[in-house]
């Protein structure tokens, strides 16, 4: 995807105690990032997490696929930059798409995937109307959703 489709990008710095003994940004250490960024997504569209969700709606998004595919490695002080966007909405669920790029070079794609659901039972129920609408209006585009179940 290119990085123009991208509605909102976090820049962060890569520490010390993230790279391995190989000198590279520890795997599990993207999904970190790509906890960040979408943190200060929910930001970007004016809503405070998890307030502005589990208490403003009463339920909770937890995440139910997390992938990466890395086409390079970031080292200790590496300036990054990670990109997001939402890309689907469904009707209990979301698919997030990540990039982390250093200056010019891609080196990792990701995907998020949460479903909305109600904390006590973790049964998923509809994404709020009022999230949608703040998701849809940030992006500027619509988002495909997903296909109404018969």
């Amino acid at each position: 995807m290119a990085r123009e489709q991208f509605t909102f990008r976090h820049t962060l710095r890569v520490r010390w105690a993230e790279v391995d003994k190989q000198g590279v940004v520890f795997n599990g250490n993207y999904f970190l990032y790509f906890d960040v960024a979408v943190t200060e997504y929910w930001r970007a569209i004016g809503i405070n997490y998890p307030d502005g969700i589990v208490n403003a709606f009463g339920t909770d998004l937890y995440a139910v696929k997390a992938t990466a595919e890395y086409h390079g490695s970031a080292q200790y002080d590496d300036i990054l930059d990670i990109h997001v966007r939402a890309a689907r909405l469904g009707r209990s669920s979301m698919q997030f798409l990540l990039e982390i790029w250093r200056g010019d070079e891609h080196l990792v794609s990701g995907e998020l995937i949460y479903v909305n659901a109600v904390p006590a039972s973790r049964k998923s129920v509809p994404l709020p109307g009022p999230l949608r609408e703040k998701i849809v209006g940030y992006e500027h585009v619509q988002l495909e959703s997903a296909p109404a179940k018969s």
